[in-house]
């Protein structure tokens, strides 16, 4: 839109330029109002009228510097051109009668380089517009004063070293802030001020390898110090920048052993596969470069040894593939050479292309444990045979002291004491072997090193030893599986009841024959071999009484081709059932499965009957001595602890059951006692007697069963070899379950007892007893 008011503007200033210069070089110019000249005038627009301003920036003359002229085809005394704008009376300023513009600041063009202003022209007395207000741009006009400045002062840039010559590093750039579009006011121009001997650039800021031979082993960074400057040749101190280049590595460097002679010493027994030492090279190049491999070159253990490669530190470390024998080779020596499968030869600086080094390998003795002949044995036996030699092992000791060696079998399975191995070797079985039970025992032997005294010195090693039992023909054929043959009472002749088979525990060969048969050809059944080792049962007869034989048991006998051959014999189950019209069983009896039991069962089941009659025995005597104990241990000095049952008084109690009242009643009738044989000593407890009782119905004098407990307490008084009378063995628990709890003595006494006892007399004439014995009386606590 602005360019287009330009464009109006530039047209009425040419057009109004025009028409002025007609009317002033015409034949009438006094004559406005002709007709010729009368349409011209009012066909013209009034517009602005001004040259293209354009200013330079920088200029060093004083200000204010002249930009142009404004001028606007009103011309009337009164009017005054204006500017507005942002920087309108900061930076640019006009005369308002004659319209020319002034700059009253030196112009940056790298800064700003075009100002847009409005014109305007007003009345000088009322300040309106004469005119639209126009805007115009005022253009700043370059100067070459900016030097090129790069875009960092410092670059990072790799190389893989050996490069050729040419190859390129960084591309670096500067830039110029003067205005492109003049000529040679932006353009670079770029030079390597340090470095230029190694590093090159071109005019586009590309810098570039001049010499193929930089080693990173030698230096490994490089400082380039680069320039630019425009085509006129201005520049300054921020047209500089630094570029540190990098040499990147490449696997060029051979590896180089460390030493000339490596010596190492190592014990024999020393595992196969274990590292026995490491090979030291050094290689420049870095980690990832380095790809060492070492083999040996010369001499005759290529095969006894091996050198791996540690891929974290790049050392060779041997191992022995072979196990290592003091007595037979006591030094290995042999010549390894360290190379690069991965260098690039062309890289290389040198021909050499190859290190090696002498390997000495010295091996000390240890005392190492016997060694077996062979790794395994295998022996073969026939079973059932007894202690013939089945094999023989050997064992040696390979040091030089040449022990003797001792032999065992380890008991690693149930199965190992079925052998037995002597002082030489010979292995031995103790008892008849079954192929069918185990066909193979699998066997540890052991081998002990001994000293001069027969004892063990602590070396020992082990073999497997695998006897296989061989087969012999001492099973007798079967039947392949448990039949369970019908057939209908009306079976025609020649039906078919059931295909037998069989088989053999022994080992069956590829040309096995059975034959088959019956033990007696008085039945109403026919066998028929059929030769190809099953044989037919069927019906000779026909019409079975199934009245009379419900179940036919068949002996069928089955012999084997074996050597010798064996005969075994079988018995079929045939039941005789009962069948409908389309010769389908309805009806068939259970016929009770042939069960045969084994020795080992029957010889189980009798030791668990004996068992079982033992300690039934062992039960039934103790029971029987209790009793006899318990019917001799009731002496006369013992009974006279069960006190209790009173004739049924007490009658509250729950254990009072458990006393015999009829000591109490020996005493009452006045039977004999027995004589004392104990020594007599003096009593234990003085006797404590209650004062008689007075109460309604009671006699003055203590009552009959009051005067036999009178006398059992002297009896046990006057008895020194039994326990006290009232003693917590023989009271302590009584009546424990009852309110009344326990009548001993040692837990009521008499004086200092809390328990109030007043409470029998409320419990009827059945306690009447205790309460006169135990509950209180205002004439007894006068007499205490």
């Amino acid at each position: 839109m602005l360019r287009l008011r330009m464009l109006v503007a530039v047209l009425s200033t040419c057009l109004g330029l025009l028409g002025a210069a007609t009317a002033a070089t015409g034949p009438n110019p006094a004559q406005p109002d002709t007709p010729s000249i009368l349409p011209f005038h009012r066909r013209q627009k009034r517009d602005w009228i001004w040259n293209q301003m354009h200013i330079d920036e920088e200029k060093t003359t004083p200000l204010p510097h002249y930009v142009g002229k404004i001028k606007s085809s009103v011309n009337r005394k009164n009017a005054k051109y204006l500017l507005k704008g942002e920087s309108a009376s900061k930076v640019f300023k006009v005369n308002p009668e004659t319209g020319d513009v002034y700059a009253f600041e030196r112009l940056d063009r790298e800064k700003i380089s075009e100002y847009h202003l409005v014109a305007l022209i007003v009345d000088k007395d009322t300040d309106k517009n004469l005119e639209s207000p126009s805007s115009f741009t005022i253009k700043v006009h370059d100067v070459n004063d900016n030097w090129p400045v790069f875009t960092h002062q410092l670059f990072n840039a790799s190389v893989p070293e050996m490069s050729t010559a040419g190859t390129s590093v960084i591309r670096v750039t500067a830039v110029d802030a003067d205005d492109p579009t003049v000529a040679d006011h932006a353009s670079v121009m770029y030079q390597v001020l340090k470095g230029d001997d190694k590093f090159g650039i071109d005019d586009s800021g590309l810098i570039f390898t001049k010499t193929a031979n930089l080693d990173r082993e030698t230096k490994a960074k490089y400082e380039i110090v680069v320039e630019a400057r425009d085509a006129q040749g201005l520049r300054g101190d921020s047209g500089t920048a630094t570029v540190l280049v990098t040499l990147q590595d490449v696997n060029d460097n051979f590896p180089i052993f460390t030493q000339a002679k490596y010596t190492f010493a190592v014990a024999e027994d020393i595992r196969v596969g274990s590292p026995l030492g490491s090979l030291f090279v050094e290689d420049p190049d870095e980690p990832q470069n380095r790809m060492t491999k070492y083999s040996i070159v010369q001499g005759e253990y290529k095969d006894t040894f091996t050198i791996d490669t540690d891929p974290t530190r790049n050392e060779g470390i041997i191992k022995p593939m072979k196990p290592l024998d003091y007595e037979r080779i006591r030094q290995y020596s042999f010549t390894i050479e360290a190379t690069d499968p991965t260098i690039n030869l062309r890289y290389l600086s040198s021909t050499t292309t190859r290190n090696i080094a002498r390997v000495i390998i010295n091996v000390t003795d240890v005392d190492e444990p016997p060694i077996f002949q062979q790794p395994f044995y295998h022996f073969q036996l026939r079973e059932n045979q007894k202690k013939p030699l089945i094999g023989s092992v050997l064992a040696t000791d390979p040091d030089a002291a040449r022990h003797s060696i001792g032999y065992s079998i380890r008991k690693t399975s149930d199965k190992g004491q079925f052998f037995r191995i002597t002082k030489q070797g010979n292995i031995y079985n103790e008892r008849e072997l079954d192929r069918e039970l185990y066909p193979w025992y699998n066997l540890t032997v052991e081998a002990k090193e001994l000293d001069s005294t027969g004892t063990p010195t602590g070396k020992e090693s082990i073999v497997q030893v695998h006897i296989e039992i061989l087969d012999e023909n001492d099973n007798a054929p079967e039947f392949a599986q448990p039949y369970e043959p019908k057939v209908c009472e009306s079976a025609a002749p020649g039906q078919l009841v059931v295909q037998i088979s069989a088989i053999d525990k022994d080992i069956t060969p590829r040309d096995v024959k059975f034959r088959f048969s019956l033990s007696t050809e008085d039945s109403n059944f026919t066998l028929m071999d059929n030769r190809d080792n099953t044989a037919n049962i069927t019906v000779k007869y026909g019409q079975f009484d199934r009245e009379r034989v419900k179940v036919h048991y068949l002996p069928v006998l089955i012999s084997d081709n074996g050597r010798p051959s064996l005969t075994g014999t079988s018995t079929l189950a045939v039941a005789v059932c009962k069948c409908n019209e389309r010769g389908e069983f309805t009806f068939c009896e259970e016929v009770a499965p042939q069960v045969g039991v084994s020795i080992q069962a029957l010889v189980a089941i009798f030791l668990c009957i004996l068992t079982i009659t033992v300690i039934t025995l062992l039960i039934f005597l103790r029971r029987r001595l209790r009793k006899q104990a318990r019917a001799h241990g009731k002496s006369v000095p013992e009974i006279h602890e069960q006190l209790v049952t009173y004739d049924e008084e007490g009658g509250g109690e729950m254990d009072t059951t458990s006393y015999d009242v009829s000591v109490l009643n020996s005493v009452r009738r006045g039977g004999a006692q027995p004589p004392r044989t104990l020594d007599a000593r003096p009593p234990l407890y003085a006797q404590v007697q209650k004062p008689p009782r007075r109460g309604p119905g009671m006699h003055s004098a203590p009552g009959e069963m009051a005067a036999m407990i009178e006398v059992k307490k002297d009896e046990a008084d006057n008895d020194g070899g039994g326990p006290p009378y009232d003693t917590l063995h023989i009271y302590g628990y009584e009546g424990a379950e009852s309110i009344a709890e326990s009548l001993s003595s040692l837990g009521t006494d008499s004086s200092d007892s809390d328990v109030d006892y007043d409470f029998l007399n409320d419990w009827g004439p059945r306690f009447k007893m205790l309460a006169e014995l135990y509950g209180s009386d205002p004439r007894e606590e006068l007499l205490y």
